[in-house]
């Protein structure tokens, strides 16, 4: 087996915004592994990054890299070492060996999903905005056959966030549209709580990370308290063992996880997160973390493989100006896999 990488500059479509500022581009790296024999079956897997909120920054992932793929050119890399300090790259490692054992097919877990026959349901993403902007990305999404939306808060004045929401739920009761809201640790504890209060009474489904990571005596004080159910996901961010982890579950008591494998360590890492939350009655869906279509290929048929009703978070990689040709399809709410489509990487080869 031998490796190499390239790393590719995604260009946001339009500006993303989130509370910790407006997104215009993201770094991800391809990682190839391939016989030597037969380039043509390369196993690909990217390694991909949100700044500002994933462990590993740029310099950092492309030094490791570079070591690692020297280390399986020349046969001393143990695939199943541990890097807690590169939560992406382990993913990216991950999906890339899976796919080298599918001689490049890009089927890392057979499904009734990856057969064509079954769509997974997905949520529609609401980037912040000014309000206008906001409740167009809501009509759309309406208008496109979406039931869920997840819309991020806390960039502008909380009060035209509320309005949005009151405005749909004098058009859509809770039976007819669930409202997911993502917070990214946008509020302080001392404000958290009226917030919360208010987001109860327009019956949303729940909140994510109402607070900042890192305070989980504050954050199990307002799960106690809150109305509605309160989602970890910066908070699962660092948590390596499953002592730990389930430790800290057990402490805070939410209501639903969110799993990012790549921010998590990918797929066995994210599965400890659902055998503990099986194991203590919490909930969970998975979400994409503004992959290009290699990842979210991956995360999608890893989805897939689990018995869940619940939403995912899979954004369809129409984010960015530039992308690989999948045959990942959104049919109204719903991300299905095209058979009849082909992959095209001439974008990242």
């Amino acid at each position: 087996m031998k490796a190499y990488f390239r790393k590719r500059t995604l260009i946001f479509n339009k500006p993303a915004g989130t509370s910790r500022g407006v997104l215009l581009t993201k770094p991800s790296w391809y990682i190839f592994l391939y016989d030597e024999r037969n380039r043509e079956g390369a196993g690909l897997g990217e390694v991909s990054i949100i700044p500002g909120l994933s462990i590993e920054n740029e310099a950092q992932i492309d030094a490791k890299l570079s070591e690692i793929c020297d280390a399986i050119n020349a046969g001393t890399y143990e695939f199943d070492s541990p890097l807690p300090a590169f939560p992406a790259i382990k993913f990216g490692l991950e999906m890339a060996l899976l796919d080298y054992q599918s001689k490049g097919s890009k089927i890392l877990f057979s499904s009734a999903f990856t057969e064509g026959i079954k769509g997974i349901k997905t949520n529609g993403l609401i980037w912040m905005a000014p309000m206008d902007d906001m409740f167009l990305q809501v009509e759309k999404k309406l208008d496109a056959g979406f039931r869920c939306l997840k819309m991020k808060i806390g960039a502008i004045a909380i009060q035209q966030e509320l309005e949005i929401l009151r405005n749909l739920r004098r058009k859509f009761s809770s039976s007819e549209l669930e409202i997911r809201v993502d917070a990214n640790g946008a509020f302080s504890f001392e404000e958290a709580g009226e917030i919360l209060a208010k987001l109860s009474e327009l019956e949303v489904h729940s909140i994510e990370q109402p607070i900042a990571a890192g305070q989980a005596k504050k954050m199990a004080a307002l799960c106690k308290d809150s109305t509605i159910p309160i989602a970890l996901d910066e908070e699962l961010i660092g948590m390596y063992s499953f002592e730990e982890k389930k430790q800290l579950i057990e402490q805070i008591n939410p209501g639903y996880l969110i799993l990012k494998p790549s921010l998590l360590g990918g797929f066995k890492a994210s599965a400890e997160w659902i055998t503990i939350a099986g194991e203590l009655g919490v909930g969970w869906w998975a979400t994409s973390a503004l992959e290009s279509n290699i990842g979210l290929n991956a995360i999608a048929q890893w989805i897939a493989t689990f018995d869940t009703k619940m939403y995912q978070g899979l954004g369809l990689g129409n984010l960015y100006k530039e992308n690989i040709g999948s045959p990942l399809e959104l049919r109204g709410e719903r991300l299905f896999y095209d058979t009849n489509r082909k992959w095209n990487i001439e974008f990242i080869s």
